[in-house]
């Protein structure tokens, strides 16, 4: 695990707030899911990403096929098919 260097308070609701860079490094925008689990004494924060879901875009359904280890739903297929 890598160390950032970078310390928060918790408030009085239990919040911590991510620091902007480490957000925009990690893709966490505004609404994203996020997984919390512990491993030992550390807490982890992961993207929560339901099973199956398309690594693009997140849409979970039917049309979703695993390519080369990732996830694709139709719409994201026929967009990749358009580069």
């Amino acid at each position: 695990m890598k160390s950032t260097g970078i310390t928060r308070k918790i408030d009085d609701l239990g919040r911590i707030v991510l620091p902007k860079e480490l957000r925009e490094a990690q893709g966490l925008a505004t609404g994203t899911r996020v997984e919390i689990f512990t491993e030992g004494d550390a807490v982890i924060l992961r993207k929560y990403q339901a099973v199956g879901s398309c690594d693009f875009c997140g849409e979970v359904g039917a049309g979703t096929v695993q390519f080369q280890g990732k996830y694709v739903c139709a719409a994201c297929r026929r967009a990749l098919a358009r580069l």
